[in-house]
């Protein structure tokens, strides 16, 4: 009886593993082989187990994780498609479904959108869904992250005016309540989200600069026990270094799939806008560049279209 060779066999394990899937090492092996090579398969791999009845079976987290890699192309085409409104009122509607483990969805598009760009997504999930992005975080978050995704509400003011003595106090008011976290959660504190949630950018910048002056550390360096004020903070101050932070930890072997799809998340949302800028700092961190490394955990048509999009960043 012929069977598979086992370098066949390894490049179809291949071919499903990872983000999206090889079709073309799909195609070529599955397409010339016959009953008993698939039926080799079924034996010489993970993907499947023997019942008590002794018939060969997908195991059904496997099945569940190939029709998600399968799907990964089509999910990143109908972002990349969509509206950019529709699609940050979608992420949101998707952010706040899946709960805590993704409200930092949540804080990124209100931190990293300009006040008409986020004021446009408000609009696209009134048209959509019917309800306010406001009546979905009161419904859904019961927890003190509530106070942050106000953020989402924001409509900050971007022009260049900065008044740097208030700056200052504010720069006071946020190490306070930092250095007290052990006693009160600074997201408790109103005055530390009055602040990061109604000030512009620019006046932001000149906080988080007299931040440093009196603590000595970046704002960012001290809130390490917070991450979501973390995230607050580095997407409104550096955000490539928040971007950053979501592929390497998406790329990482082993990762949930919440956290898998900021790899897509991030390619589409930000191929024309600060790529170039996320590219050059990626480097300086990795030590490799980030075409590299996409191309190294990514396949197929998957890995071909993230390709695209990250060259049009320049």
């Amino acid at each position: 009886m012929a069977v598979p060779l086992s370098n066949e066999i390894e490049a179809l394990t291949k071919a499903f593993t990872g983000f999206g899937v090889d079709e073309k090492s799909l195609i070529s092996t599955l397409g010339k082989w016959h009953a008993e090579h698939t039926k080799s398969f079924r034996k010489g791999t993970h993907f499947f187990i023997q019942d008590d009845r002794l018939f060969e079976r997908w195991v059904d987290g496997h099945v569940e994780q190939l029709h998600r890699e399968f799907l990964r192309i089509k999910s990143a085409v109908v972002l990349w498609t969509m509206h950019p409104w529709e699609r940050d009122a979608r992420l949101i509607k998707d952010a706040l479904n899946d709960g805590p483990k993704s409200y930092n969805v949540v804080i990124e598009i209100g931190c990293t959108r300009s006040s008409e760009e986020l004021l446009g997504a408000r609009k696209a999930y009134h048209s959509i869904f019917e309800r306010s992005i406001e009546e979905d975080v009161a419904f859904h978050v019961n927890t003190i992250e509530r106070n942050l995704l106000a953020l989402v509400s924001s409509y900050r003011y971007e022009g260049t005016r900065v008044h740097q003595e208030t700056a200052k106090s504010e720069a006071k008011t946020l190490c306070t309540a930092i250095k007290n976290a052990g006693k009160k959660n600074p997201i408790a504190d109103g005055e530390v989200v009055r602040i990061l949630s109604t000030r512009s950018k620019l006046h932001l910048k000149a906080v988080f600069n007299h931040y440093k002056e009196i603590s000595g550390n970046n704002i960012d360096e001290d809130l390490v026990a917070h991450s979501s004020l973390k995230d607050t903070v580095q997407c409104l101050s550096t955000p490539y270094a928040y971007f950053i932070r979501v592929l390497d930890a998406a790329m990482s072997p082993g990762v949930d799939e919440n956290t898998k799809e900021g790899l897509t998340r991030v390619i589409v949302t930000r191929a024309d806008v600060d790529m170039k800028v996320i590219k050059e700092e990626y480097h300086k961190q990795n030590k490799v560049t980030l075409t590299e490394k996409i191309e190294l955990v990514t396949k197929g048509n998957f890995k071909d279209f993230l390709m695209i999009l990250l060259a049009r960043g320049g």
